[in-house]
């Protein structure tokens, strides 16, 4: 929901990194790389109940999710994309979304690894993530297929469709079970409600523009 109004603000800064990480060797790839092993970090810090350790690099994940995307467009290209103006890849877009998922899931499986009173609402919000995701990429790969484009959140690397719970919202909430872990059955079951309700959105936004 917020997505495309941070997005402004969030560009500048990462542009400006991007623009000098440039020609360091650095590629997209990696950063992406380093984001994921962040946030693996990060659930196996919930898993020990480090929970401020596990907010830092859960910050730090994202952080480097935003950057690999900044890098990608500003990259030289390498060699073996003959024609290509930058680092941008449908691989690229392929590990980012694959990561950003995994990292989702991974991060609440954390806490209930190390709450295993909680492991029920955990389960239940790791279900919902499963519906906004799978009725995001479905979206997606129709919307392709029918050459659609959508650049509202950014530049991406597939369509991106709206909703009420998007990434900036996932990531406030995630940040939330980090600082009040006590609550976590009130956050996952208010947040858990809200990605139904984008998700049930998004059923019927592909009803209306492919039925």
């Amino acid at each position: 929901m917020f997505d495309a109004h941070l997005r402004p603000l969030i560009d500048r800064p990462l542009n400006g990194i991007a623009r000098t990480l440039s020609g360091t060797g650095i590629t997209p790839n990696m950063i992406t790389g380093i984001g994921f092993f962040f946030g693996l970090l990060a659930a196996c810090a919930l898993a020990l109940k480090l929970d401020h350790i596990a907010l830092g690099l859960i910050l730090g994940s994202r952080f480097m999710d935003g950057l690999d995307g900044a890098v990608a467009r500003h990259a030289a290209p390498r060699s073996r994309h003959p024609g290509a103006k930058t680092q941008e890849s449908d691989l690229g877009a392929y590990y980012d979304i694959v990561s950003d998922f995994l990292f989702y899931a991974g991060v609440i499986l954390g806490f209930a690894i190390g709450r295993p009173e909680h492991a029920l609402m955990a389960a239940f919000l790791i279900f919902c993530f499963v519906g906004t995701g799978s009725s995001f990429l479905a979206y997606a790969i129709i919307a392709a297929k029918q050459n659609r484009n959508h650049e509202k959140q950014g530049k991406k690397g597939f369509y991106y469709l709206t909703g009420i719970t998007e990434g900036s919202e996932t990531i406030f909430v995630l940040c939330l079970i980090c600082l009040f872990p006590h609550w976590f059955a009130q956050i996952a079951g208010i947040f858990g409600a809200l990605c139904l309700m984008t998700t049930f959105g998004r059923v019927l936004q592909a009803r209306r523009d492919f039925g």
